[in-house]
């Protein structure tokens, strides 16, 4: 056996002879690892791959005219929140991706799914990281009983795919992908190599045998998922499982999804049970919220077709040092900075001689720009240690020149607001400009300017 080291891409799967710390064909930087691979005469060569389609190859050109809608069917998991991300249900035939941090709760998720779905369809549950005593435990405590659930531990691809051709699951799920490895590729379990081959074997399984599959995917010390960026784009869904191991919430976000939106959330709270879905994630979003205190604003976002009210707070205090703090935590830093430029040019106000600390509360990231009127007056509100009253919702984005501009689905957030007992609302004067929105128990107060938005908190207070 003749070895030899090479240095593999993650992100494209180039090889280079030596380390070098940028990719020289997709231009990525830190992203060769190393291998050792097999280069002698009699080395296995990878097994011969098929079509996705899981077909034989001679596939032929037809008019688009031609072409058939296919109808998907979908299948119930036992949790709607994870439906609703998913589109409506697990399609069958289709690839999920799940990734999360070590402990956030994947195995918890994945057996709650297998006893649901095992009442009426035939589950393979694959575990390479974890013995059937460790999986028997988790199970008595979910309390899974399964009739149709088989439990297979084992790392090897070519045992799986011979046990799964004896049990004939509709569902596999497998725990996890970088721990499967295939005797036919010479090279560590995790490799760029293995994980790329492995998923691409499963991924031929299940379109050509119409079983629906759930990868588990480890996570890398930059958050990204680890193994080739290809795996990400090899799969129909890609959902990322967030949130503090500290804090009992979680959040599944879809970053990909050929069968659904990619907007959707869902919303889980961790138990000694398992996982319990939030119906209402915007009362948990408020939940314990202070009352007449400043820094503080009630905001809306929309994920997908869900509207959430959440909280965001923020906290501006004199610096100590030559240059002043920035931090975000559930807003994105630059756009911190954007608002915080503009409040100082349009406005005249002092946040270059203070630290700014802002926090979205629950562990929620909001990246919409209509929540930028809500983060505007929140800092105003701890600079100049003001209550923004709290029965007031803010909508609204923000421009350059210190505009209140219009946002989408406006009825639809202020209707929310009404729902959890707000009675105020300041939106963009842009959208009620045309169309008047009327909401029972709602008054609304248009506005075009930051400007304007400080008069109104003024004249309400």
């Amino acid at each position: 056996m003749k070895l030899k080291t090479v240095y593999v891409c993650t992100e494209c799967g180039a090889q280079s002879q030596k380390w070098l710390g940028k990719c020289p064909h997709c231009g990525k930087w830190n992203t060769l690892v190393e291998e050792v691979i097999d280069t002698s005469p009699e080395e296995i060569k990878a097994p011969k791959r098929t079509s996705i389609a899981g077909l034989s190859g001679e596939n032929k050109a037809v008019k688009f005219g031609e072409l058939g809608l296919p109808s998907y069917i979908r299948s119930d998991t036992g949790l709607s929140e994870l439906d609703r991300v998913l589109g409506g249900g697990l399609v069958t035939g289709s690839v999920v991706l799940l990734s999360g941090e070590p402990g956030i709760g994947k195995s918890t998720l994945l057996m709650q799914i297998s006893d649901a779905l095992g009442q009426n369809r035939k589950v393979l549950y694959v575990s390479g990281e974890e013995s059937g005593g460790q999986l028997g435990l988790r199970a008595k405590r979910l309390g899974v009983t399964g009739e149709q659930l088989y439990i297979l531990t084992e790392t090897n691809l070519e045992n799986i795919l011979e046990e799964a051709k004896a049990v004939k699951p509709d569902v596999m799920i497998l725990d996890s992908i970088q721990t499967i490895y295939s005797d036919k590729i010479n090279s560590a379990p995790g490799s760029v190599t293995q994980v790329r081959e492995c998923a691409l074997a499963f991924m031929n399984k299940a379109k050509s045998e119409g079983i629906s599959m759930l990868l588990v995917g480890h996570v890398n010390k930059e958050g990204g998922i680890a193994g080739p960026k290809v795996l990400e784009h090899m799969v129909d869904a890609v959902l990322y499982f967030e949130g503090e191991r500290q804090q009992a919430y979680r959040i599944i976000r879809a970053v990909k999804n050929r069968y659904g939106s990619v907007s959707e959330i869902g919303v889980f709270e961790m138990t000694d049970k398992g996982l319990v879905e939030v119906a209402n994630p915007s009362e948990m979003l408020l939940s314990g919220r202070p009352k007449g205190v400043s820094g503080n604003c009630a905001l809306c976002t929309v994920e997908g077709t869900r509207p959430l009210i959440a909280e965001v707070q923020a906290l501006v205090t004199p610096t100590v040092f030559p240059a002043p703090r920035r931090t975000g935590n559930g807003v994105e830093y630059n756009r911190m900075c954007l608002i915080l430029a503009v409040l100082e040019k349009r406005l005249g106000l002092k946040f270059y001689q203070n630290d700014v600390y802002m926090n979205v509360i629950g562990g929620l990231s909001i990246s919409e720009p209509a929540a930028d009127l809500a983060i505007a007056t929140a800092l105003v509100s701890s600079l100049k240690d003001c209550v923004v009253p709290d029965d007031l919702i803010i909508i609204g984005e923000l421009g350059l020149a210190g505009e209140c501009r219009a946002v989408t689905n406006l009825e639809q957030r202020v209707r929310e607001a009404a729902r959890l007992g707000f009675t105020r609302a300041i939106v963009p004067y842009r959208n009620v400009e045309k169309r008047p929105l009327e909401v029972e128990g709602m008054t609304l107060i248009p506005v075009k300017s930051v400007f304007e938005v400080i008069k109104e908190l003024k004249s309400i207070g």
